[in-house]
């Protein structure tokens, strides 16, 4: 089918209408030339000074590094992969990790001796824990399946699912707070009875995301995060993310143990008495600390 003809636009006035255009010109040029020079003539404002900061020198507020003192030490299971740990009624409750030596344990603090204990089935690797009123909840590392426990005969009443991972676990009297270990540093908060996710929050220091957040701890009001393979724990503010201060347990780590994956990972808070107690995967010792603040 051939193309159909689009007709040329006119591209010269008609007559009459040069004859217009020609009278405008010269009404126009004038005007114009009146109009510039009066404004050639009026001085001209002196312009407010604009203060621009580069971004690069804009710097956030820099994120208190604390220390720490050893109030008291303790015996630990030194073939516990600790990888969740809380006090409650004046005993240590622990989740072992690895698979086909994950448990679940009540401990005598001052002894290390455990005193009940729950094996999981071969196939299960063992994470985070908290508890619930009077349940345990503890998560898996990949099986993607959490545990409900008795929390005085540790007997199973139930399971619930979740994707991804499962890594550290606490709660703040009024829900669940998880961590997956992922990159972008989020945290999950479960309703605590349905353990259905309810929302995220993104944890950030200094605007950057901190990843790797392991075993979790709520201590007066802020959460308290192992970060994997370092010293440190974060201390978290749970309305915004924001990290507020670091708690820098360098040298706390026997020097016996070489093993790559004997890290800092276990944090349980003794409300009632204000103690902070804190262990690591395969340490013979659990140690009571002081949180130092540094100058």
């Amino acid at each position: 089918m051939p193309a159909r003809h689009r007709p040329s636009r006119r591209t010269t006035p008609p007559p009459a209408r040069r004859r217009a255009l020609s009278k405008l010109w010269f009404v126009a040029v004038p005007v114009v030339a009146v109009a510039v020079m009066a404004l050639m003539l009026v001085p001209a404002r002196p312009r407010s000074p604009v203060l621009e900061t580069p971004v690069a020198a804009v710097q956030q507020p820099d994120v208190p590094v604390h220390g720490y003192e050893v109030v008291h030490e303790y015996p630990h299971d030194a073939d516990a992969f600790t990888q969740g740990l809380i006090f409650r009624d004046g005993f240590l409750y622990e989740s072992t990790g690895l698979e086909g030596m994950s448990s679940l344990r009540k401990v005598e603090l001052e002894t290390g001796r455990i005193v009940q204990r729950r094996d999981l089935d071969r196939q299960y690797f063992a994470e985070g824990l908290t508890d619930w009123d009077k349940q345990l909840v503890q998560l898996t590392y990949m099986s993607k399946v959490g545990f409900v426990y008795d929390l005085a005969t540790f007997e199973p009443r139930g399971t619930f699912e979740y994707t991804g991972q499962g890594w550290g676990l606490t709660q703040d009297g009024r829900r669940l707070i998880m961590s997956d270990g992922s990159r972008d540093g989020e945290l999950r908060f479960l309703d605590p009875i349905t353990r259905r996710e309810q929302g995220r929050l993104q944890v950030r220091d200094r605007g950057r995301p901190v990843e790797d957040l392991n075993e979790l701890e709520f201590v007066q009001g802020q959460l308290y995060a192992n970060v994997w393979h370092t010293d440190r724990i974060a201390v978290i503010r749970l309305d915004t993310g924001d990290v507020t201060a670091w708690i820098d347990l360098a040298g706390l780590k026997p020097a016996s143990l070489r093993n790559s994956e004997a890290v800092l990972n276990g944090i349980a808070y003794d409300a009632a008495r204000s103690r902070l107690f804190v262990t690591g995967k395969w340490w013979p010792r659990l140690y009571e600390i002081r949180v130092r603040p540094r100058p």
